[in-house]
């Protein structure tokens, strides 16, 4: 038998799967409501990864919006990672699929690495 805080959080596991990572609305919750939310929570995440990462959404332009609704939608961010490691995975993401290419070494970061 599971515990009151066992089930809590089975509970609000699935609501943060349903807001991050495009899972079914949790029993007694509004579908329609959770799916605002998490529209609003990917944009503002969205413009964070744009603020971090300019020379992503410069090199995107118009698909930034929906390759990033895809990569957060399939790698939902937790606690465990920082903001700006999130908008650098999304940007190892984006080259490895071919969306952007490799970035080159620039020339400051050889000298400090030097």
């Amino acid at each position: 038998m599971t515990s009151p805080r066992e089930r809590l959080a089975a509970q609000q596991a699935e609501l943060l799967k349903a807001l991050l990572a495009g899972g079914d609305a949790p029993a007694g919750f509004d579908a329609d409501r959770l799916r605002i939310e998490a529209n609003v929570l990917r944009n503002k995440q969205s413009r964070l990864v744009a603020y971090l990462r300019p020379d992503l959404a410069e090199a995107l332009g118009d698909r930034f919006a929906a390759l990033f609704r895809e990569y957060a939608t399939s790698h939902p961010k937790t606690d465990a990672i920082r903001a700006r490691a999130y908008a650098d995975a999304f940007g190892t993401w984006l080259v490895e699929r071919g969306e952007i290419p490799k970035p080159r070494r620039r020339f400051a970061t050889w000298l400090r690495r030097n």
